[in-house]
Order: C-alpha cells, then sequence, then structure tokens
C-alpha cells in the first residue's frame, strides 16, 4: 500500500450520538479532501456542543466524521495516496490508502438515510451546495428522492445549487479512455473507469439514501467554518433530530447544471485569467492556451467552476456550467 509508513498510526473515527425518540439517520463529513478543514471545525464545534448539552439529539441518529481523510489531513493537501472523492466503492483488495478508507466508510454512510458532506473550494467565490439528478429510472444514476434532497438544500443557508455531476462525469471519462488508450497505470486506470465520478454523495444514493455536497466558500476564508456549522444546526432542525429553530427555505435561489468537463492534458496548459468558481462566460470567451499554443473557448454562454491551476495533467482542470430548468420542491 503506497503511504504505509505515514499512515502507521492513523485511524478512522466517527463520533455518534442517538436520540431516545425513532428518526431519520444523518450523517456529516469533514476533510473528505485533507485541506479542507472547515467541515472538520464545524463538526468539532457541533460535537462540543452535544457534549456540553448546548444541543440535544432527540430522535434518529446523528454520526460525525470530522476527518474523513487522516493521511490526507496529515499531509494538508487535496488527497492522500489518490483522491478520495472518485471511485468510492468497498474492494476486497485494498491498494492505497483512499481503498481502506472506502471499505470503512461506505458501510457506515450505508448505515444512514441523509449524507451532509462539507467542502471547500480552491478561488474565491461565494459558497454553494451540489445536489443529485432529478427523479429517473436511468441506468447512470437512477433515483427517487430528489424531493428530500431540495428541501434540504434550501435550507441549508445559501442561494447557489448545482447538480448535473455523474452524467457529465461520465462524458468526461469517455473522453479520457478515447485520449489516453489502453494503459496498466493506476492512476490512469482510475480516471478511466467508469466509476470514477462516484465519491461520498453518488455511494450514499447508490445505497438508497439521499446526500448534499455544501461548497463552503475557499479554503482560508475565516466565514467558510461558519457556514458548515450553521449547516449541520440547519440540518438537524428540518429533520427534526434536534429541537432547534425550523430553517426557512431560501429566498431567491440561483439553480445551474453542470454541462462539461475539461481536464488538463500538460503541464504547461495555463488559464488566460485567475479565474473564481461562477465567473460568467460568454460564447468565444479565451478560458487557457494548451502548452502548444491551442486555445481554450467557451463554447457557448454559461459559467466556469472549479477552474484549478493546479491541476495535474490528465485530471480536471475546469467545469462549465448552464441555468437549470430544474422544478424545485420547496415543502
Amino acid at each position: 500500500m503506497n503511504g504505509q509508513q505515514q499512515s502507521s498510526n492513523l485511524h478512522f473515527k466517527s463520533v455518534s450520538y442517538a436520540g431516545i425518540e425513532s428518526g431519520p439517520r444523518l450523517i456529516v463529513l469533514g476533510a473528505v479532501h485533507g485541506n479542507e478543514i472547515c467541515g472538520m471545525r464545524a463538526i468539532e464545534r457541533v460535537i462540543d456542543d452535544i457534549d456540553k448539552h448546548r444541543i440535544a439529539i432527540e430522535r434518529g441518529r446523528l454520526t460525525l466524521v470530522p476527518i474523513t481523510n487522516p493521511l490526507a489531513h496529515q499531509r494538508a493537501q487535496r488527497a492522500g495516496d489518490r483522491n478520495l472523492n472518485r471511485n468510492l466503492c468497498p474492494t476486497t483488495h485494498p491498494v492505497d490508502f483512499e481503498d481502506h478508507i472506502a471499505n470503512w466508510l461506505c458501510p457506515l454512510l450505508a448505515e444512514h438515510e441523509v449524507l451532509l458532506d462539507l467542502h471547500s473550494f480552491h478561488t474565491a467565490g461565494k459558497p454553494f451546495a451540489m445536489l443529485g439528478p432529478e427523479n429517473n429510472d436511468g441506468t447512470l444514476e437512477p433515483f427517487r428522492q430528489a424531493a428530500m434532497e431540495e428541501s434540504l438544500a434550501l435550507r441549508l443557508g445559501v442561494h447557489r445549487f448545482v447538480d448535473g455531476w455523474l452524467d457529465t462525469y461520465a462524458r468526461g471519462v469517455a473522453r479520457r479512455v478515447k485520449a489516453l488508450g489502453s494503459t496498466s497505470e493506476r492512476a490512469a486506470l482510475l480516471n478511466t473507469d467508469p466509476r470514477y465520478g462516484v465519491g461520498t454523495t453518488e455511494y450514499m444514493r447508490s445505497a438508497g439514501g439521499c446526500s448534499l455536497t455544501l461548497e463552503c466558500g475557499q479554503h482560508d476564508d475565516p466565514a467558510a467554518p461558519e457556514v458548515a456549522y450553521r449547516a449541520i444546526l440547519n440540518a438537524l432542525a428540518h429533520l427534526g433530530l434536534a429541537d432547534l429553530p425550523k430553517p426557512q427555505p431560501v429566498v431567491g435561489r440561483e439553480a445551474l447544471r453542470i454541462c462539461e468537463v475539461i481536464d488538463k492534458a500538460h503541464p504547461g496548459d495555463a488559464f488566460s485569467r485567475i479565474w473564481k468558481s461562477f465567473d460568467p462566460l460568454c460564447a468565444g470567451d479565451l478560458i487557457g492556451t494548451r502548452h502548444d499554443g491551442t486555445p481554450v473557448r467557451a463554447t457557448d454562454a454559461g459559467y466556469i467552476l472549479f477552474p484549478n491551476p493546479g491541476a495535474a495533467a490528465g485530471q480536471e482542470w475546469f467545469y462549465l456550467a448552464k441555468a437549470s430548468l430544474r422544478a424545485w420542491n420547496d415543502a
């Protein structure tokens, strides 16, 4: 296993609370990516609140995981041996540290009904939530709990919402397979796996639950832990686990759908400017330039998401999104 020496002193930790009365089973994750610590700080604060009786879990079950990827957190970087939030599934033959996390985490997720996964992002921008698909019977991500996800998303305290993750990734993987061809190198094998887009939230849905990713702000934004903390309290109140003031659905939401993922093909690929998530794009706008001088332009009007100037070759460089026509449930 890669990282064996570094991981020998690490362990997995979750803290659970059960109410006297029956109710939903909620799990909250922090530091799925090791350098995204706003969720960890918020979770630690909630644990302190509960242990000191400032919050009481009256119903259901709450499980809190402050540091989901301890190796990545120890290294203060996004990944340990690889990105935990890709290719997430149990395996009988673990190769890297993230495989061992998956063997612990996936059964834990399956014990719950709702997941709130707390993240942050590279460049400046406002917090937003990512949710799953609308109800469908398709083969990629069949789903029947869109109304529950939408209702919770509207009460997390953010106004911007994004969907369209997994089908966009399926198209991105198809392009990778075509570009890379056959290979035995592990990183390339993972990146061209049809399950590449499956992370914590997608796995949770496949296990019968519903799930949301909350992107709480830029990594070092001092407001991000407060965004995460408020979202946890709102989820506890909305789901009825704790007797806290019930949050109302936000007014003035902005809904976007991811439509394309663009990979970095070479270390010399460079952005044309410093982009931040949700910067608007017009058709023809220059986004970046490939190492050979080929311009990368927006084909349509929309928005750029998750621009990552430090992306490795063969990894996601940025995403494109458009306004979503999704019909929301406000209940």
